[in-house]
């Protein structure tokens, strides 16, 4: 009786562990929705772009304050001057080193 018991208390962890949600665990290397950008360059949209890929673009200047960008939940296009955190892109990239 005391080993069954035993066993219907595994079955019973097992099952719960197997239903919780651990947050971050969803595919880690997939960017959230709210990381990904899209911009006109060229007058043409292009996209989509990561964090790091955007802050490439504007390291090599394609990305400028006047390039206008959008990304998902954003209601229309807004310049990169008016997106805090395109800005603080900005202020991470290191400028050009010039010997």
């Amino acid at each position: 009786m005391g080993i069954a018991v035993a066993q219907q208390m595994v079955r019973m962890m097992n099952e719960s562990m197997q239903n919780m949600y651990v947050p971050g665990t969803m595919n880690p290397m997939q960017p959230s929705p709210s990381s990904i950008y899209y911009v006109i360059m060229d007058g043409q949209q292009s996209g989509p772009y990561t964090e790091s890929e955007l802050a490439r673009l504007i390291g090599q200047k394609k990305v400028t304050k006047d390039t206008y960008i959008w990304k998902p939940g954003m209601t229309d296009w807004q310049t990169a001057e008016r997106l805090p955190d395109v800005l603080r892109l900005v202020a991470l990239t290191p400028v050009p080193f010039n010997k």
